[in-house]
């Protein structure tokens, strides 16, 4: 069993909102890691951070998404750091992943900015949201089947460019 599609993106980009989107309109299920996470370890992922560190997040993370990839054959979104794990990035090869693309100013608005996100809680989030895209852009775009900028989209837009991405690489490979 293999994901129909796998969304990953950073904060704000709309994997959260575009995955259960796509997933009706495909007639699959939706399935997002972070959900699998927390189910795991019976607390909020703001918990495991502040608890057990970042490092263990990423374990589990890592687990729980290798998990999903053997087994849901639906949408799956993942958290927008499991891409940097490189076990996960080695899981996804073979996979149809799309890369939500958000630029600074439509993820800092989108992703508000909130305590919910532990990577975003430090003394100044913009700068902290910008290095985030920095240095995990390159790693997006290794894995990324193929990428949809969403600033610009609602998401309904997005989830048409999706599915127009998805048909083609359909057609590719048949």
């Amino acid at each position: 069993m293999t994901p129909h599609a796998v969304i990953i993106g950073p904060p704000g980009s709309g994997k959260s909102t575009v995955g259960p989107a796509l997933a009706a309109r495909l007639g699959l299920a939706f399935r997002d890691s972070d959900d699998d996470i927390v189910a795991s370890a019976g607390k909020p992922i703001t918990d495991i951070f502040a608890e057990e560190g970042e490092p263990a997040f990423r374990a589990l993370e890592e687990e729980m998404v290798a998990k999903a990839l053997s087994e849901h054959d639906g949408v799956l979104s993942l958290g927008g750091g499991a891409p940097i794990t490189p076990g996960t990035r080695e899981r996804l090869a073979g996979h149809t992943v799309v890369f939500l693309n958000v630029g600074m100013a439509a993820g800092v608005q989108r992703a508000g900015l909130s305590t919910a996100r532990p990577l975003l809680a430090g003394v100044n989030p913009r700068a902290t949201y910008k290095a985030l895209l920095d240095a995990r852009l390159p790693v997006y775009r290794e894995v990324a089947t193929f990428e949809i900028e969403t600033d610009q989209l609602t998401a309904d837009e997005v989830v048409e460019a999706a599915l127009i991405g998805l048909a083609e690489i359909g057609k590719e490979r048949a």
